[in-house]
């Protein structure tokens, strides 16, 4: 059985240790969970590409303001529809397996330290802090969609060619990325307040 039956996920390979055992890969013909996952560790249970099309459906969000008000709803069959479009295009521009190619994104756009504010005497101070697999994850699918809604947004790209664009510079590891910049960008401010 294959993803939207359309993409095979028999030989992923993942390599990051720490991301292996919380990204989730199960073929299905419909990858849609209804959000009823809610026992401990249960955003592991969900399906990595599952979370993108749930991230895809609000982009705006930025630190508690709709920076950006798309035209892509809440709707499941809309975000599911840019995934698999995105994933074409992929499929087309690199001669490999589009999940593959998205795997490689999170893991080279996840970033591993972050900084926090700690109060201490009446003063605050940034630390910095390791990042857990979980919310690795979840910045990276993140950043990738506010960077190719950042590059489609009142612009002349479909969402899903900048998705597409953004998913095959982070796989390449390259700093055209939006993810890979801010994950750079976090472990820098990590790297200073230690």
């Amino acid at each position: 059985m294959k993803i939207f039956d359309i993409f095979d996920v028999d030989k992923i390979e993942i390599k990051d240790p720490a991301l292996k055992k919380y990204i989730n890969l199960e073929p299905r013909l419909i990858i849609k969970s209804h959000g009823r996952a809610r026992e401990r560790f249960s955003k592991s249970k969900v399906n990595i590409i599952e979370k993108l099309i749930s991230e895809l459906a609000v982009p705006g969000h930025r630190g508690k303001k709709h920076k950006i008000i798309t035209r892509v709803s809440g709707k499941y069959t809309q975000g599911a529809k840019v995934v698999i479009a995105a994933f074409k295009i992929i499929e087309e521009k690199t001669k490999e397996n589009p999940v593959q190619v998205f795997i490689r994104a999170i893991e080279n756009a996840s970033p591993r330290d972050e900084v926090t504010s700690i109060e201490y005497g009446g003063a605050r101070y940034p630390q910095a802090v390791d990042v857990s697999p979980v919310r690795r994850l979840s910045l990276s699918i993140r950043n990738m969609v506010h960077g190719s809604h950042d590059k489609s947004f009142n612009k002349k790209k479909k969402i899903y060619e900048t998705l597409a664009e953004e998913i095959i510079n982070a796989a390449q590891n390259s700093n055209e990325s939006f993810s890979v910049t801010k994950k750079i960008e976090t472990e820098k401010q990590a790297n200073s307040a230690r």
